[in-house]
């Protein structure tokens, strides 16, 4: 298990998101920026208009992609 923060991916906060996996902090993070949007935080909505391109444009988006699975394998367990 490995820890990434919303900064980390991104975001403009430090709320932990834990995952085997990076694309389980990844979801985590999605997951996370909805939320903030639906609650109407509006420090998230940059990071939440980039994660939505992302999923439409995955192939645009593959260095970030490829970015946070290395910075994610370079993480300690915790």
């Amino acid at each position: 298990m490995k820890t990434m923060t919303c900064r980390q991916l991104g975001g403009p906060c430090d709320l932990a998101h834990h995952g085997e996996t990076a694309d389980d902090v990844i979801n985590a993070q999605d997951a996370h920026l909805k939320e903030a949007e639906r609650a109407g935080d509006a420090t998230h909505q940059e990071a939440r208009d980039a994660m939505k391109g992302r999923w439409r444009r995955p192939r645009k988006s593959l260095d970030w992609y490829r970015g946070t699975k290395e910075a994610f394998a370079a993480l300690p367990d915790d």
